[in-house]
Order: C-alpha cells, then sequence, then structure tokens
C-alpha cells in the first residue's frame, strides 16, 4: 500500500490520502477505536516515512515532517496514536491537513501531561513561548519528537547527564543567551568545569547536580523570581537539599540568620560559592577568590584593609598558602566578633592564629588585622608611623629633586657656553694614562655585594607593595611565584646583613691599625676627642662641618652665585649615601625581622608592632629604591659629565684630569702629604673591564627598569 502512495505526486497523494481517511471515518461515523491505532498511525506513516516529504510539500516547509517509524517504535509513546498528540481526535476532518495553519502540539491531551503542562506554562520558558519569544523551549526542544525516551534511559536527552549538553543549546547560543535581560553566556561551560560538572561528567556520581536539580524541571522561573528554586530566599533551601549536613550550620551563623533586605543582597550559598563556577573550597583556585567574595560587595572596608596586609597582598599576587577571610573567620559556622563562639573573639582569636603560627602567644593576636593606618582616631600608633613616613619621603626627594633639576641645569649651561671643552675634559678623564687609586678591591667587593642583594631586594619586594600591578604578577612569574620570591627576599637579606657586618668589621679594623693616633703624645693615654677628630676626618665617611660648607658652596654655583667647589675624598652626597646605607638597614632591617619571625618579637612587643613594621619596611623600601634608582644613579651615572656610566666603583681608579677636575684637595693633600707614589694606580684593570663593565651597565639597566615600573605604579594607582 506503502510502496503504491509514494508514486503519486507528493501533493496529489495527500489529497488522495486524506480523501481516502475521511471516508473511512465518515463510513463508519464515529472516531476510531483504540484499537486501530497502529491502522491510523499507518496511515499517517504513509507520507511521513518518506523523507523526500521535507522538501515536497509547502505548507510544511520549515517543520520536521519526516518520522523515522524505528525511533517511534522505540519512543516511550510507542503504543499512542499519532494524532493523540497530534491535535487530538481521531478523524481526518479535524486533523492539521484541514487547516490553515501548521499544527500546535498538544502534550496535555487526555489525561497525559495535564499537570507538567500546567507547570510549564507559569515557567520562563512557557512564559516565552506564549509571548512569540523567538526560540523558547518548548517540549520537543529538550525531550525530543518522536524518538522521545524516558529520562532513566542514559542516551535520553533528559538523562541527567546529558542535561548539560541539552540545555547548551539554548544557553551556549550567543544569539539566545543575549535577548535575555540578565544573560549568562558561559553558564553550561562553567557548570561543565565546576566541582558539580566533573563530578557527573567526569567521575559518572548519579548523586551529583545537573541542571533541573537546582533550576528545577517544567517549573523553572527567572532568578529573580520568588518562586524560583534559585532566588536568593531559596537557595539555602536548594543546595541543602544535598548538603544536608551544612544547610542547618549555615541557618544557624550571621549569614544565615540575617534579615532579608531587598535593598542588601542576602549572603546566601552562590554568594561565594558562585552558581555555576562552583570549586572545591580546598583548591587554590577558591582560596584565591575568597577575599573578593567576602569583599566584592558586603565587607568593602574590611577588604580594603586586608589587602594592605601581608596576607592580602599574596592572595593577590596568587599565593593560596596564606590566611584567607574564612581562615580566621570560619565558613558555613561564622559567627559575631563578640560571639564566644567566634574564632576571631577575644577568647578563640590566639587559638585561630595558631593554625598557622606555633607558638604564638597572646601578644601576637593583638595584631590588626583590618587597621587603617589612615584612622588616627582608632590607630593612632600606624598614624603617626605612616604620617612620619610619608614626610620622610617627600623630604627626602623634594630636596633631592631640586638638587638633582639645578645640578642638570648649571651642566647643560657649562656645557652650552664650551661644547668643545666640555668633550675634550670628558675624554681626558676617560683617557688619561695617569691614575690614582679610590677604591680598595675589598670596597669594590662589598658594593658588588651592595649591588646584587639590593636588586634582589627590590625585584622581589616591590611587587608585594604594589600587588595590583599587573607588571608586579609577570615579574613575579620569573621567580616562580610570591612564595619564591619571598624566599629569595630573605637571601637579600642576609647578603645585606652580611656586607654591613663586614663593613663594620673592616672599620674597627682601620680603627685598631690607627689606634696610636688617639693617643696623646705627652700622657700616651687614649684621648675621646682625638678619636672623633680621627672619626670625622677628610678620609672618613662620617659627615663634618665641611660638608654644609660644600653643600652651601655647590648650589651657589648651580645658580650661578660662585665658583665651582673642589671636594677631599668623599663629596657630601656620596656621604649621604653612605649614611643612609646605615639608617636603611637599621629601619628596613629591624621592621623584616620583626615581620620575618613575628611569634619571637611578639613574646616583648605587641602584636600592633608587626602592622608599624610593615608601614616603616615598605615606605623605607620605596625610599631606598627611588634615593639609588634616580638621585644616586643621577649624581654617579646620569650626570652629563659620567653618562653613561663612571667605572670608578667597578675598576677602583680615577684619573688624574677627573682628580684635579673635581677633587683637586684630595690631590693636594696627597701631594702635600708625599703619598702621591702610595695611591698610584698598580691594579691590572684592563684586563677585568670587558668582565666587570657588562655586569655594571646590566645593574644600571635593571635599576632604571625597576624604577621605571614603581613610578607607573604610582602614577596609574
Amino acid at each position: 500500500m506503502r510502496r503504491g502512495w509514494r508514486l503519486l505526486n507528493k501533493s496529489n497523494g495527500c489529497f488522495l490520502l486524506a480523501a481516502a481517511v475521511a471516508a473511512s471515518c465518515l463510513l463508519r461515523g464515529a472516531p476510531a477505536a483504540a484499537g486501530d491505532a497502529d491502522r491510523e498511525n499507518e496511515a499517517c506513516l504513509d507520507c511521513h516515512d518518506d523523507d523526500a516529504i521535507e522538501a515536497g510539500t509547502e505548507r510544511g516547509a520549515g517543520l520536521k515532517l519526516y518520522v523515522n517509524p524505528a525511533e517511534l517504535d522505540a519512543s516511550v509513546h510507542a503504543d499512542n496514536d499519532c494524532v493523540d498528540c497530534h491535535q487530538g481526535e481521531r478523524t481526518f476532518a479535524n486533523s492539521p491537513h484541514n487547516r490553515g495553519q501548521p499544527l500546535k502540539l498538544n502534550c496535555a491531551g487526555g489525561e497525559c501531561h495535564t499537570d507538567v503542562v500546567r507547570e510549564y506554562q507559569a515557567s520562563i520558558h512557557g512564559k516565552g513561548a506564549r509571548d512569540g519569544v523567538e526560540k523558547a523551549a518548548q517540549c520537543p526542544d529538550c525531550h525530543g519528537r518522536h524518538d522521545i525516551l524516558s529520562a532513566d534511559d542514559e542516551t535520553s536527552p533528559t538523562n541527567k547527564f546529558n542535561l548539560p549538553k541539552t540545555c547548551g543549546r539554548c544557553h551556549e547560543d550567543l544569539n539566545v543567551v543575549r535577548r535575555q535581560p540578565h544573560h549568562y553566556e558561559t553558564a553550561v561551560s562553567d557548570f561543565v568545569d565546576s566541582i558539580h560538572g566533573r563530578a557527573l561528567l567526569v567521575s559518572g556520581l548519579a548523586v551529583a547536580p545537573t541542571c533541573t536539580d537546582c533550576h528545577g524541571v517544567h517549573d523553572i522561573a527567572p532568578g529573580d523570581s520568588p518562586e524560583s528554586s534559585v532566588s536568593p530566599a531559596r537557595i539555602p533551601e536548594t543546595c541543602g537539599k544535598c548538603h544536608v549536613k551544612i544547610a542547618p550550620v549555615y541557618a544557624a551563623s550571621i549569614h544565615g540568620q540575617l534579615p532579608d533586605d531587598p535593598k542588601k543582597r542576602h549572603p546566601v550559598c552562590n554568594t561565594c560559592h558562585t552558581s555555576h563556577t562552583i570549586h572545591q573550597p580546598d583548591r587554590p583556585v577558591f582560596r584565591l577568590a575568597a577575599d573578593k567574595m567576602c569583599g566584592g560587595e558586603c565587607h568593602v572596608k574590611e577588604l580594603k584593609s586586608y589587602d594592605e596586609t601581608f596576607h592580602g597582598k599574596a592572595i593577590a599576587l596568587g599565593r593560596p598558602d596564606v590566611a584567607t577571610c574564612f581562615d580566621c573567620h570560619g565558613h558555613h559556622d561564622i559567627t559575631k566578633i563578640d560571639d564566644p563562639a567566634s574564632p576571631v573573639g577575644e577568647r578563640r582569636r590566639i587559638e585561630t592564629c595558631r593554625k598557622c603560627h606555633p607558638g604564638a602567644r597572646e601578644r601576637f593576636a593583638g595584631y590588626l588585622v583590618h587597621a587603617d593606618h589612615r584612622n588616627r582616631k582608632d590607630y593612632p600608633a600606624l598614624y603617626y608611623t605612616y604620617v612620619a613616613m610619608t614626610a620622610l619621603l617627600l623630604g627626602v626627594f623634594g630636596f633631592f629633586a631640586i638638587h638633582t633639576a639645578l645640578w642638570l641645569y648649571r651642566t647643560a649651561a657649562v656645557r652650552r657656553a664650551d661644547p668643545e671643552g666640555f668633550r675634550a675634559r670628558k675624554r681626558a678623564e676617560q683617557t688619561d694614562g695617569e691614575y690614582f687609586s679610590r677604591f680598595l678591591p675589598f670596597d669594590r667587593f662589598l658594593h658588588g655585594l651592595v649591588i646584587v642583594s639590593f636588586l634582589l631586594l627590590v625585584a622581589t619586594g616591590m611587587p608585594l607593595k604594589y600587588h595590583d600591578a599587573a607588571w608586579a604578577h609577570a615579574l613575579l612569574r620569573l621567580f616562580g611565584g610570591q612564595a619564591y620570591a619571598a624566599v629569595l627576599h630573605r637571601i637579600g637579606a642576609i647578603i645585606t646583613g652580611g656586607y654591613f657586618a663586614m663593613h663594620l668589621g673592616s672599620v674597627a679594623a682601620r680603627l685598631y691599625r690607627g689606634r696610636a693616633e688617639f693617643r696623646r703624645p705627652e700622657t700616651g693615654r687614649y684621648s675621646l676627642v682625638l678619636l672623633l677628630k680621627f672619626m670625622v676626618g677628610p678620609d672618613s665617611l662620617v659627615p663634618n662641618g665641611q660638608d654644609f660648607r660644600d653643600l652651601f658652596a655647590h648650589v651657589k654655583w648651580f645658580i650661578g652665585k660662585g665658583e665651582r667647589p673642589q671636594f677631599d675624598r668623599w663629596t657630601y652626597w656620596e656621604k649621604f649615601d653612605y649614611m643612609a646605607v646605615f639608617w636603611g638597614v637599621a629601619m628596613i632591617g629591624l621592621s623584616g625581622l620583626i615581620m620575618w619571625f613575628p611569634v619571637f618579637f611578639t613574646r616583648w612587643l605587641p602584636g600592633s608592632a608587626i602592622n608599624v613594621a610593615q608601614i616603616i619596611h615598605s615606605d623605607e623600601a620605596l625610599l631606598a629604591a627611588g634615593f639609588i634608582f634616580l638621585f644616586h644613579f643621577f649624581n654617579v651615572h646620569l650626570r652629563p659629565e659620567k653618562f653613561p656610566i663612571d667605572p670608578v666603583i667597578f675598576s677602583g681608579r680615577i684619573s688624574k684630569t677627573e682628580i684635579l677636575h673635581e677633587r683637586r684637595k684630595l690631590f693636594e693633600r696627597w701631594a702635600q702629604r708625599g703619598e702621591l707614589e702610595q695611591h698610584r694606580w698598580r691594579d691590572e684593570w684592563p684586563s677585568w673591564r670587558r668582565i666587570v663593565l657588562p655586569v655594571g651597565y646590566a645593574a644600571w639597566m635593571v635599576g632604571v627598569a625597576l624604577i621605571a615600573l614603581i613610578i607607573y605604579a604610582i602614577v596609574s594607582h
């Protein structure tokens, strides 16, 4: 019979089929009995099991008219009549072929899916379909058409393991998603990568939730609707269906007991764990985002102060093994600070600290985690420390900025007045064949340690200070992360302590060798006056009155009111550099030790000393880096007379032309004492020049790059 129908033209075939079925129904005078289902379906399939029907009809254009009998026989609707779904009554007169519009499905016909359809019609999908929203999900979009299978069947699109793919047909289609008022473009892919998605799709755990476990099945409502199972009011209930042990703990916490306030979002499960990108709480990705979860919308002020601590900065730089919010405040059982059960309350705070800092005592718990150094009323010690350090920074930078600008202006004027003479003198200083010793090999070795340790300290420390700068993250990646950078920073500190101790030892040795000069000839006893005179003499780096006179004379030359002054072995700016090392090692070193060994130092100091140490360490480090890379580099290397580099600290020698031009007092003193030959250069600098100078240039360029990054971070911040 089917073969005969197919030989006819499709339009004529449909007409004859309609006539035959109509005649049959009229002769019977009543709807076909249920037992005639196979005969009725066979009549429909005479046309609809031919895949050519898709292209051979006009009224059916755009519809899926082809029916695979094998799929229909294997579906849950195998025993149903076609007209049970397609328009209800089993008479051809009431079938879609005699109507002027395409058939609409009738899943609620008879007693089939009445309740389900009612739920669907009230859902966001049903309302969208009723309002004519294009591509609004309808029954066939999820369940299929003639191949509908039970949800228990592993191949069914509504099986829980296949639902992410089924839902993703729409929710990964940007043309569909972006039309929604609150669209989430990566909902499905985020779910697949989450702990729930991996448990479901990778581990194959049937107990893991899928889309419908959270959003509902046929009654899906918008997330901001009170009826929605993922609305803020109902999220704890929805999550609690699986997390049965956590739900009552959360309900008893301060978050669970907060009243619903439409003006302020109530912290619920997805506030912290998010909706689709849920990660295992002990994984780094969750820990690194915890501070922003807590402070993003709720604890904004506390987040800002936490970000200023070492913990906050390290978290921001991608180090997950430091304390974050829930390590101190708890997880689902968070209570008020004044609650005796609170882990950050007075009774339990030290217990909480000891989880990371074993051996910590009561004073340690006095560390101010959320302190604001700008708040004079509540944190006066921090406030005045911050004010003092800021004043020191501005004072030093302000003074030397003016000093450098005046010096540069005066040098430029001298160069313009006699360009040939300026260049000739610079060449002579570099090519003069007569040299004198300025730095001993031991001094140059110590300066090499200064270069290595200082660059290491700045490169590993400044990213922590400017943790929100993109370059800070990139720089720390070169060191393998903040944890490795912290180790290198401590190595730099040890090198600093080492060269400082060696220098003090060399000073003590010089004092011992020159002890005869401290004795009065008439008595043979040591004199404190002679000792002090030796310590502030022309060969000493300790400042004296002459340095202030040299500074005044130099400034007069800057502004054209005096002659260019001549200096002895050390200039006033070199002595400032030298004394700054003592100040810096004391301030940075002591504050760094307090932060390195907080448990040890808080045996005697209050916990707030750690906060004070952090301010001092941070600002003093900025002062040191800024001064060295800006003003020391200018004074030594970048001023036009020396540019691009002064090799004296590497070679240890100074030409006669240079010493007569800048340090005539030293030359005259040596000549008067008959010490010129004693100081004449005898080292093999030319053989080392090709090795040492590239290192010096590299250090110079690294320093310039670092100060450029610091300035950029300050300006952009």
